[in-house]
């Protein structure tokens, strides 16, 4: 395995993997920091003298950047101009020794630098090479740049979220970009099976539009069923009923009974057992056409609530139901700190999100090393590739 001697790479199942990380911002970052929690060594390579724009980007804690050390810890760093005639053979040097190359790039700007996939893939057949772009490497809208803003108002997502008396709304957080970051993360670990077994290599195109496009689900379904375009629900669910949140007598809270036991159980919790004998509430069929009248049953019958303990009942009966949390309350909950979904940055004050992906062998050590400060491993770096 490739590395510098001041460089250890997570043990994990990727460690022999070596990941070229042409990536920025959000998207790009988050595919390559999964790899490198899976063990691959990841070389980050960023344009001095500012380099990837997501370290300017607030907030600071003692000066270092929470956003930037999210997605770039544990990464090594060197400044390298992709543009630049003097920086090529260090670049053509790493290409030709990686597993794999992640960019996010629009599309044709690699290409424009001489750095395209079928340039690539002569040097290095064996690579696999990740593009995640806004609408992807094909199309009449490939060429268009996209944030996350821009992907979820074009998606249709956003057509579909908020209340029906509202606007559209955007989600609240950057779905489009971690969403896209992990099916790429999930195509480059496919495709590297693919390359260990065949010795060919591959090209993963992951389009932010195709990733939430592909999760609309009912919504979609319904469309391409039975011609219906869906609206804005506020938290309800087209197919399911009851499906939302209520109010409870000192805060909201979610329930959802999408089956007949599972609506019994709720009736039986709330003390309405008429509900199971009323003709209106047979089947989920009846309830989803008389949506308002279970809905105002229920939100009447937990009114006088209390909510932590009507959810706790609730759950125990063996109905899915849970307090609407602020994003403060769900961080720091026992369960999310049993899960070290919080991971320290060591030597900092600082604290990041962790991640979903749990395996049997792999070590759950909350302590994460900092991010690299820009070029901070270019000497080692051109060193070993160039010597």
């Amino acid at each position: 395995m490739n590395e510098t001697p001041t460089y250890q790479p997570r043990p994990g199942p990727l460690n022999g993997i070596l990941v070229l990380d042409l990536t920025h911002a959000l998207s790009g970052p988050y595919c390559t920091m999964l790899l490198g929690e899976m063990g691959a060594r990841v070389i980050k390579v960023e344009r001095p003298p500012h380099g990837d724009s997501a370290r300017a980007f607030p907030p600071f804690v003692d000066g270092e950047p929470e956003f930037y050390n999210t997605f770039n810890h544990g990464k090594q760093s060197v400044a390298a101009d992709l543009e630049s005639p003097e920086d090529r053979p260090l670049i053509e040097a790493l290409v030709r020794r990686a597993d794999v190359l992640v960019e996010n790039f629009r599309p044709g700007t690699l290409e424009k630098w001489g750095l395209g996939w079928d340039t690539v893939h002569e040097w290095n057949p064996s690579l696999v090479y990740a593009s995640i772009s806004g609408f992807g490497q094909t199309g009449p809208e490939a060429w268009e740049g996209a944030y996350d803003v821009v992907i979820q108002a074009e998606s249709g997502l956003m057509s579909v979220t908020g209340f029906a008396d509202g606007p559209p709304v955007v989600t609240g957080t950057s779905l489009a970009d971690y969403l896209s970051g992990t099916n790429a993360f999930a195509a480059i670990n496919a495709a590297l099976v693919q390359s260990r077994t065949s010795g060919v290599g591959s090209r993963v195109d992951v389009a932010m539009l195709d990733s939430l496009l592909g999760i609309l689900g009912t919504q979609v379904f319904n469309y391409l069923a039975n011609g219906v375009e869906p609206h804005r629900m506020g938290n309800g669910n087209s197919t399911i009923v009851p499906f939302d949140i209520f109010d409870a007598a000192d805060g909201p809270l979610a329930i959802c009974a999408p089956d007949e036991k599972s609506f019994g159980r709720l009736a039986g919790v709330l003390g309405q057992k008429e509900w199971l004998a009323d003709e209106r509430f047979q089947e989920l069929v009846g309830r989803i056409a008389n949506r308002d009248e279970i809905l105002a049953a229920i939100q009447k019958a937990v009114a006088d609530r209390p909510r932590d303990e009507l959810a706790k009942s609730l759950q125990e009966a063996g109905v899915p139901s849970g307090p609407v949390r602020t994003v403060p309350q769900a961080i720091d909950s026992a369960q999310s700190h049993e899960r070290n979904m919080v991971l320290e940055i060591a030597g900092t004050g600082m604290r990041i999100p962790g991640h979903a992906m749990h395996i049997s062998t792999l070590s759950d050590d909350p302590s994460r090393p900092r991010a690299a400060a820009l070029g901070a491993d270019s000497e080692a770096i051109r060193k070993e590739f160039l010597d």
